[in-house]
């Protein structure tokens, strides 16, 4: 009967939601969708809206952490020659957690190759600081 208890204690834990008890959680979940909307449309104005003026935008590999961007202006001109070089390119959530300072997201890539349509799957961690994303950081794409 122990054993009964704390694995369903245990599944307790797993499923509730991270959002619970957060009144800020629902917003920043909001802000990401909207971001990731904005980004499909190409519509930097509108991702430049959604972030802090000095948002930093981090890649994360194993060991090594790299600045992309850091500044609003930066992240916009940065945006411009992306979405210049990949004008297909899209993104969706396929899964968010949140915490009352973050958003974790699991995105979908996809874009049109001159050898047909692609995609891969990342994880994002969008960091919040007065309402607006102050920090983003990517980790590896995986196919």
């Amino acid at each position: 009967m122990r054993c009964l208890r704390i694995f369903i204690l245990a599944l307790s834990l797993v499923f509730v939601p991270f959002t619970q008890g957060h009144a800020s959680t629902p917003t920043n979940v909001s802000t990401v969708e909207r971001f990731i909307a904005a980004f499909n449309a190409h519509d930097n104005s509108a991702m430049a809206s959604l972030v802090a003026a000095d948002i930093e935008w981090l890649s994360i590999a194993g060991q090594q952490v790299t600045v992309d961007t850091k500044g609003k202006d930066d992240l916009v001109r940065s945006m411009n020659a992306y979405f210049e070089s990949c004008p297909s390119c899209r993104s969706e959530l396929s899964g968010v957690a949140s915490t009352p300072s973050r958003v974790s997201a699991a995105e979908n890539a996809s874009w049109q190759a001159k050898t047909g349509p692609k995609s891969q799957s990342g994880i994002s961690v969008d960091e919040f600081t007065d309402g607006m994303i102050s920090r983003a950081y990517y980790f590896p794409a995986e196919k």
